[in-house]
């Protein structure tokens, strides 16, 4: 739901930080940490989209030092209730705009965008503009890293543009695809109550293929692309993909 404050309102972001959400277990952080602080080496590390803080403050107590852009001030008033939440430094605005003084502290090693945060761009144009902006960030070197679902075409049967995701007593949820403009719609129906609740958001679900063409216009060359934070490997069924792009040294 968008508002002024920015792409989700307080209503959304209440829902994020759910402990039994697959991405909010131990070893799926510790393992994307690892991964992360890793390639930050001794240097920063900047988050775009950082949200609630579910990478940033692990990174952070793990010794990187941990800046955020944000477009949801809810979401940030979220990340800076938590403990060591008001260590990181966050500026609000659009990731594909949005720039951070690196003046007195100098460029970022990293830069990140985790679960399929990307295709919250709902152009390509935007998807383009946020590689170009996280390039700039990056000192010679530097790395960005992008975490994304492959789209579930495969899925559709002939004719068909619904592919649902999520079934339960009291929960749908089903993902809307137009192959003709790659957007995508996902709808969420909650039964609280005995009443339901519909809510959706927009997408624009991309290729890896895509992602190594907007790299390459930012400046950035292909580094490694693994299935998961864990470095296993990836295949031509893997659902989704962690991808690393390099910013050239000389």
């Amino acid at each position: 739901m968008i508002n002024e404050d920015g792409y989700f309102d307080e209503r959304e972001a209440a829902k994020y930080d759910d402990p039994s959400s697959p991405v909010e277990q131990v070893e799926v952080i510790e393992s994307t940490v690892d991964f992360l602080a890793e390639l930050a080496g001794d240097g920063r590390a900047l988050e775009l989209a950082v949200g609630t803080g579910r990478i940033a403050l692990p990174l952070a107590r793990r010794g990187v030092p941990v800046h955020g852009i944000e477009l949801s001030r809810a979401m940030v008033a979220r990340l800076r209730a938590k403990p060591g939440g008001q260590e990181i430094g966050v500026t609000i605005g659009d990731m594909t705009t949005t720039t951070v003084d690196t003046g007195a502290d100098g460029a970022f090693s990293l830069s990140y965008l985790v679960y399929n945060t990307i295709m919250n761009l709902t152009t390509q144009e935007a998807q383009v503009a946020c590689f170009r902006n996280a390039a700039e960030h990056l000192a010679p070197g530097g790395f960005f890293v992008i975490e994304v679902m492959i789209p579930e075409l495969r899925k559709l049967p002939a004719g068909q543009r619904i592919v649902p995701f999520d079934t339960s007593p009291t929960r749908w949820a089903y993902t809307d695809y137009d192959v003709t403009t790659q957007a995508a719609r996902c709808h969420y129906i909650n039964v609280v109550d005995g009443r339901g609740e519909h809510s959706e958001v927009p997408f624009r679900y991309v290729w890896p293929a895509e992602l190594d063409l907007m790299a390459q216009l930012a400046g950035l060359r292909p580094h490694g692309r693994w299935e998961d934070w864990t470095r296993k490997p990836f295949a031509q069924d893997s659902a989704q993909h962690v991808s690393v792009w390099q910013k050239p040294i000389g």
